[in-house]
């Protein structure tokens, strides 16, 4: 199968999924050079090797790495002062390649062979108990991460973009039977009156609002 600019150009990304260039992940990145929204220099991991490598891709001319989105620097990986972890999750839901365990209320602990130093998780920590230590001594962007990593990233990312999807289809689809659920009562509910009748009717059309919505975005799924 022929693969289109936007493949080729994800190809040449590092998947840190880091967000640093702007955008949510390594593909839209990928999808916006494509289009022409934006530049080649806007990946701090990948360095001044991967806007060579974007270059040789897009035709555009080799330009230094744009500040706005960081500095080249050597890879870091994320570790947890476990003394002062709460467990309160926030760290494994930042982390785009699900390389952090850990549960509810209990000790979490970062995967060094799975962390893309993204730096995801160390905002959202209420207790900074997150550092970045980096682990490749002077080597920094491609020369810090190889292809094999960078597969293994997005392998990862695209997993948990698909379990994300599939748990939110599965909560729209158990908030819908509750709706019908509860439609079929409020059919059922006596109700003798102008104005029971009139509340009855619109709970009916509330209700029934709630599934079509809840169908319509089944359907775009």
């Amino acid at each position: 199968m022929t693969k289109s600019l936007a493949d080729l150009i994800e190809d040449a990304l590092p998947q840190t999924q880091c967000t640093k260039c702007g955008y949510p992940a390594c593909r839209p990145y990928a999808e916006a050079i494509a289009s022409g929204d934006a530049a080649i220099n806007q990946c701090p991991p990948g360095g001044a090797e991967g806007i060579v490598r974007l270059a040789a891709i897009t035709g555009y001319p080799v330009i230094p790495l744009n500040p706005v989105h960081g500095y080249e620097r050597p890879r870091p990986v994320a570790f947890i002062d476990e003394s002062l972890c709460i467990g309160c999750t926030l760290c494994i839901q930042a982390c785009p390649v699900d390389a952090i365990l850990g549960a509810a209320k209990q000790m979490h602990t970062i995967l060094p062979s799975l962390c893309t130093g993204c730096d995801l998780c160390v905002a959202p920590c209420p207790v900074d108990c997150i550092v970045m230590f980096p682990v490749t001594g002077e080597q920094t962007g491609w020369a810090a991460w190889t292809s094999g990593q960078a597969d293994a990233a997005r392998a990862r990312h695209e997993a948990r973009s698909a379990r994300l999807a599939r748990e939110r289809r599965e909560n729209d689809a158990r908030l819908a039977a509750k709706a019908v659920a509860k439609l079929k009562e409020v059919t059922a509910e006596p109700g003798n009156s102008d104005a029971e009748l009139q509340e009855k009717e619109r709970k009916r059309a509330i209700i029934a609002a709630a599934i079509e919505r809840a169908r319509q975005k089944a359907a775009k799924e």
